[in-house]
């Protein structure tokens, strides 16, 4: 092991030592503009400037509601030369949840755009484009000193902050530099995730290691031509992104192209499907592609565990320089022999510090490790895996209720309080289903009154759960069928059909109604579609309105954006949104 992983260089001091070797270089790129170094440092020290001003400082928290650009990174960069961490308030997600997430983290400070206004009293809204201070020198930051609160999905029916110190941080970037996951040289770097997904992490604090990072908005991580065209302009070297996000992008990432670079995929967030693992290592034997398998909990920063994928089947790896593995049995004795199946356990400098205002949680979930000195800690994942004969570590599923859906961490506990927070619904439990067309969806089944609809439901759910965590299927039971022992027996709970047989069908008319009505029968592997289905009744999500935008882009010529599927999710709604979007010139017969 490295003297660099033993004892990690806080990462603005990194920032710092590469804005001294080349202060010319790019640093950021986004569609609001692009930044040198020297032009991120002097912008970063400004805006840490008037954060300490106003009394940020180490141990603080400043929360940070930005859209996704060169801005994001100058305020995060900010954040930290303050001293403090930042928490990610995703602007998308239902205010009720922003306001807990605030209250819940003691911000007083968020970094936003003029319009932003904070749900919780007492916090000062502060526009980094127009925040002035005096540059100021980066107080002394510890590793143990907070870097960030993301917030992940509860079991108590609230989101919980995950607190990340800055340590376990700098320890990310050199274990993966350490174990060849970074290149040596700077590399142009996109960054796809978003902010509140702990992926975004190792993306964004590249520019801190000498690597220009590109920030993809919306469109352009979504849209496979556009993609191709930002990785190609500005020669894009790594991009991260989740198996789910492959499905979509998998024709853009696999074109040849001439002085086009080989880009190094980073997979992670869910399970690499077993068809989507030999598909990789084909393109990567093929010298299309390289690409590496990442996993970790947000508990352990982000990434514990890698494997390149290559050769056969699915597999998470081996731990990362400095992270201890183990996978334990119930009553915590070590099972060593390749073939046994046990819980995995994660140690070493990556574990996060805990959560915020949940003692017991943490030390529920944080444990002492009875393998190491007196002091140390290990996480319990709650994650099945078994060992291969190399040593390299299966992921077989979950030991709880925790699932993922599109590479979001979700607690069906969380979404069952939402569903049954409904005045009209007694019972709800939420569970998980594969669909052939859609990948992981969630299904509730509820119990109460008979005149509650799905759709009522459903804008229920999204008034207070990110887009994410809103179930795909609403199913009214007369009862929950219990086991012998009083549990739920899941496999007695009626199969979801969100297409019954007797429903009546609406037949679309217009050209372009029967457009969009063939387009959605495709994506979401049905039969027929009415002329009044709704788009996210039948198990629509984001990736999948990615498809149909594309459908419609190369068919009619017209650009659509996901909020404008969200806002009119009704197949009738869309056609016609559609149509007053149509130039006269415009083909449709």
């Amino acid at each position: 092991m490295t003297d660099l992983v033993q004892n990690p260089v806080d990462l603005v001091a990194r920032f710092c030592r590469a804005v001294r070797q080349d202060p010319d270089r790019i640093a950021v790129r986004g569609t609001d503009g692009e930044l040198s170094f020297a032009e991120l440092d002097q912008h970063s020290a400004v805006l840490a400037g008037a954060l300490t001003a106003r009394g940020v400082g180490v141990g603080d928290l400043v929360g940070v509601s930005l859209k996704r650009g060169v801005r994001l990174v100058v305020s995060l960069l900010a954040v930290w030369r303050a001293g403090a961490g930042y928490v990610p308030l995703d602007p998308q997600y239902p205010s009720e949840r922003l306001e807990f997430m605030a209250g819940d983290a003691g911000i007083r400070i968020l970094l936003a755009e003029p319009a932003r206004q904070s749900a919780s009293t007492g916090v000062e809204v502060l526009d980094p484009a127009t925040a002035a201070g005096e540059r100021v020198e980066v107080p002394v930051a510890g590793p143990l000193d907070t870097a960030y609160v993301i917030y992940t999905s509860g079991s108590t029916g609230r989101p919980k902050g995950v607190q990340v110190g800055r340590g376990a941080v700098a320890d990310l970037v050199a274990a993966l530099e350490t174990a060849g996951v970074y290149a040596p040289a700077p590399r142009v770097v996109g960054w796809n995730a978003s902010v509140s997904f702990d992926a975004s992490v190792q993306q964004w604090v590249r520019v801190c290691r000498g690597d220009t990072v590109v920030v993809l908005d919306e469109d352009q991580r979504t849209d496979p031509v556009q993609l191709r065209g930002v990785l190609d302009a500005h020669r894009v070297q790594d991009l991260d992104l989740t198996p789910s996000h492959w499905e979509l992008l998998r024709g853009c990432l696999l074109e040849r192209g001439q002085d086009r670079p080989v880009p190094r995929l980073f997979m992670g967030g869910e399970p690499v499907p077993e068809r989507t693992w030999h598909e990789i290592a084909q393109a990567t034997a093929d010298g299309l592609i390289e690409a590496v398998n990442l996993y970790g909990p947000t508990e352990c920063t982000v990434d514990a565990v890698t494997a390149w994928i290559t050769g056969d089947g699915p597999h998470i790896g081996h731990p990362l320089p400095g992270t201890r593995a183990y996978v334990l049995a119930d009553d915590l004795r070590p099972l060593v022999a390749a073939g046994e199946e046990g819980e995995l356990y994660l140690a070493g400098p990556g574990l996060a510090r805990g959560y915020v205002n949940r003692s017991a949680l943490t030390a529920e979930r944080f444990v002492a490790d009875p393998f190491a000195a007196d002091g140390e800690r290990m996480y319990r994942t709650g994650d099945r895996v078994r060992r291969r004969d190399d040593g390299t570590l299966d992921f077989l599923g979950r030991v709880d209720r925790q699932v993922k859906v599109r590479g979001y961490r979700i607690e069906l506990v969380e979404v069952e309080a939402a569903v049954a927070s409904h005045a009209l619904v007694t019972t709800a439990v939420v569970t998980d289903c594969r669909d052939p067309a859609l990948g992981s969806q969630l299904v509730a089944y509820h119990l109460g009154d008979e005149s509650l609809t799905a759709d009522e439901l459903r804008a229920h759910c999204a008034a207070v759960l990110p887009e994410f965590m809103v179930p795909s299927v609403f199913v009214a039971v007369d009862a929950v069928p219990l086991t012998v022992n009083g549990k739920v027996d899941w496999a007695a709970l009626p199969a979801p059909d969100v297409a019954p047989a007797d429903a009546e069908i609406v037949e679309p008319c217009s050209v372009v109604e029967k457009l969009i009505a063939e387009v959605w029968a495709n994506v979401l592997g049905r039969d027929r579609i009415s002329a009044d289905d709704n788009f996210f009744a039948l198990g629509g999500h984001s990736l999948v309105a990615l498809r149909v935008i594309g459908r419609i882009k190369r068919e009619l010529g017209v650009t659509l954006r996901t909020k404008e599927v969200y806002q009119h999710p009704e197949l009738r709604e869309l056609a016609a949104f559609v149509e007053a979007r149509l130039t006269p010139a415009s083909d449709i017969s």
